[in-house]
């Protein structure tokens, strides 16, 4: 396995489906230590398929990424940084609960205006740098957006687009113009095998085969599984974002030369 790409949580935590998303924000410390072992053995499972150098990506939230994180570190993998998605998104802003009108000035959480994905990496064999790493197994580090521009770690991006929704309604469905983005930079040669353990609607999966990449998703609960063999060639063919190739400080409005002041 060379690249993981992954929408981290699973389908369902203690009961609670993804429809909508368990509120992790009222997990006790029992669902906490449930959540970090299952991040911690999964680690150690990925640990055992991928190449040496090979990365995952992992979506997570605000709230609970330095559980997560902090556990697929501890399950082996190195932890390489942090993917910022920027987006608005629902969650948070709320004013404290049963007590709306008595506290109307004030929320309980910061509404989210971002999505931190995890990127970790299988660590090199000792001794071995990235360039050795990339000329024996494909792996080690990121693929470009161009030759002038390297991949960015924070990519500015919409809601998922109601056509894809009525392709694929899942819940936590993510848009093709950031996976495709994901995906074009988890292999820094262009081959190799992208790799969804929870693959959901396959999102991910059409993703790489609309930029002619090869992947495997992996699906736990059969009704998903079913909706990903259609899903997934419509996505697919979904006409690819110009902004895949387009400098991601323009994207942002930043000058691409910031001044440090």
């Amino acid at each position: 396995m060379d690249r993981v790409a992954s929408g981290a949580f699973p389908p369902s935590f203690d009961g609670h489906t993804r429809q909508p998303l368990p509120r992790f924000t009222a997990l006790n410390q029992k669902e906490r230590d449930t959540l970090e072992r299952f991040f911690r053995d999964w680690s150690r499972l990925v640990i055992r398929a991928l190449r040496p150098g090979g990365h995952v990506f992992i979506a997570s939230n605000a709230f609970l990424s330095q559980l997560t994180f902090s556990a697929l570190v501890e399950g082996g993998l190195e932890f390489r940084g942090q993917i910022i998605r920027l987006v608005r998104t629902f969650r948070g802003g709320d004013r404290p609960k049963n007590a709306e009108d008595e506290f109307a000035d004030v929320c309980s959480m910061p509404r989210s205006h971002y999505e931190p994905w995890g990127l970790f990496r299988k660590p090199l064999p000792s001794g071995m740098t990235v360039g050795d790493c990339l000329r024996q197994f494909g792996t080690g580090g990121l693929r470009r957006i161009s030759p002038q521009q390297p991949f960015s770690d924070v990519i500015l991006s919409e809601r998922t687009p109601q056509r894809e929704k009525e392709i694929a309604d899942h819940p936590s469905l993510k848009p093709q113009s950031f996976l495709r983005r994901i995906v074009y930079a988890a292999l820094p040669l262009g081959t190799g095998t992208i790799v969804d353990t929870f693959m959901g609607s396959g999102s991910t999966v059409a993703a790489a085969e609309a930029l002619g990449l090869h992947a495997i998703g992996v699906e736990r609960h059969a009704d998903y599984y079913i909706m990903s063999k259609t899903a997934i060639p419509k996505l697919a063919a979904l006409p690819t974002e110009q902004a895949l190739v387009q400098p991601m400080f323009v994207d942002l409005q930043l000058p691409l030369d910031p001044s440090p002041h």
